[in-house]
């Protein structure tokens, strides 16, 4: 099968799974941004972190997969001193070879999940963005781009497998700091549980500095559906407005 995006065709449908290695628990954060190395050295520490540590190592324990390989990469690859943009996902996709530690993400040779096919059509109709060469968004991440999910892990084949399990602290407190920040950055929130965040934006930021956007879901279940379709919802398109607005660079989607 191939996907359409426009008039553009999309191949990676049929592209095959790429395996990866599961997740190895403790993380290593060798490579974690410094600014980003306290906040989580304190929630690691913290009960729920200790807790969290304490249920990963005994699912891994007991033979269980556990994705993505490197549940702290967007917080790596996207420094606290640069972040623009927030996009925050859900958890993690929990297909082999498909998650890779940013939100919505899939690894090159991956086929597209339909959530990111949808997120390509919306950059085509609002900015004309031709279809990518795979579904990898590392090149958002390298320009600001905070690929942040609520959930940093997932067990191979159970959707939402680790919802509640502690990660959801972490994810808020690093919402929260990147709310401090006296930069604008533009947050966009897709579904309700990502709404569900406006309240610490504007408890912790000023809601007057930071542009907070919000849609559906882009999955196909409600992606079309009112009253805030995603699909025509012109996020990227007023991302690029807001930041022009604020002196700063311009983010190539």
């Amino acid at each position: 099968m191939v996907g359409m995006l426009g008039q553009q065709s999309l191949v990676f449908e049929d592209a095959p799974s790429v395996p990866n290695q599961g997740l190895n628990w403790p993380a290593d954060l060798q490579g974690l941004d410094a600014g980003w190395r306290p906040l989580v050295d304190d929630f690691l520490s913290s009960e729920a972190g200790l807790a969290l540590s304490k249920r990963l190592t005994a699912a891994l324990q007991a033979g269980h997969t556990i994705y993505p390989p490197e549940p702290f990469r967007a917080m790596s690859l996207t420094p606290l001193s640069q972040v623009r943009v927030v996009i925050l996902g859900q958890d993690p996709y929990h297909g082999p070879g498909q998650a890779e530690g940013l939100a919505f993400s899939v690894a090159p040779g991956v086929r597209l999940p339909p959530s990111l096919r949808n997120i390509f059509k919306e950059l085509h109709q609002s900015l004309g963005v031709s279809p990518p060469a795979d579904g990898s968004l590392v090149r958002w991440a390298h320009q600001g781009v905070l690929l942040l999910n609520t959930c940093f892990t997932v067990e191979a084949g159970q959707a939402a497998s680790h919802a509640r399990w502690g990660w959801e602290v972490l994810s808020d407190q690093i919402i929260q700091r990147v709310a401090q920040s006296s930069k604008p950055v533009v947050f966009m929130l897709w579904g309700a549980q990502a709404q569900s965040k406006k309240a610490l934006i504007d408890q912790i930021g000023n809601p007057c500095r930071h542009l907070v956007l919000m849609a559906n879901h882009p999955s196909p279940l409600s992606a079309m559906r009112a009253p805030m379709p995603f699909i025509g919802c012109g996020h990227f398109a007023k991302a690029i407005a807001f930041l022009a607005q604020s002196g700063g660079k311009t983010i190539v989607w």
